[in-house]
């Protein structure tokens, strides 16, 4: 039987499910339609994977202080996916060759993203350009899905966290 005092962990999973498919998804993508993640594609990809660990220690330990600290990096987490996907969409909207993500002196993004692409390549190596939308689904560039996909987990995060204080004060 589902009772209110559920939902927190539900939604926690729910969220730890969804950024591991979504990351998934992406190497999947990746490879199988030869597209080219940039910079801000990969610090997303290890966003998504950074919210399915969290997610699963919220859900672990929902309704404690470490669920909720958990929760509250989730709704971090989520904030800075749609920070960047947004950032991102916003670089794929600019007439071509008007401006470029790798234009100067690289970043804290690009310096960490590079960092994990010589450790790791097959997760982590960028190839492609923040500005190209390689790929169009239903007329949105993946950076847009991304940023509603963020917002979603920003929204179920924040639901959650609510719940969970809702249910302490009812203890």
């Amino acid at each position: 039987m589902f009772s209110r005092a559920h939902l927190p962990r539900l939604l926690w999973s729910l969220v730890a499910a969804g950024a591991f498919a979504l990351a998934a998804a992406s190497l999947l993508l990746s490879a199988w339609l030869d597209l080219h993640p940039c910079h801000l594609c990969i610090f997303q990809r290890l966003l998504y994977m950074l919210l399915a660990l969290l997610g699963l220690l919220a859900a672990w330990k929902a309704g404690t202080r470490l669920g909720m600290l958990a929760g509250g990096l989730v709704l971090a987490t989520a904030a800075a996916g749609a920070a960047t996907a947004a950032y991102q969409s916003w670089l794929q909207m600019q007439p071509a060759g008007s401006i470029s993500c790798m234009a100067g002196e690289p970043g804290l993004i690009e310096r960490l993203v590079e960092w994990l692409g010589q450790l790791w390549p097959t997760l982590f190596l960028a190839t492609g350009f923040c500005e190209d939308t390689e790929l169009m689904v239903l007329g949105l560039s993946l950076a847009n899905w991304s940023l509603i996909l963020f917002l979603a987990c920003l929204g179920a995060a924040a639901w959650a966290l609510r719940q969970t204080a809702r249910a302490s004060l009812h203890r």
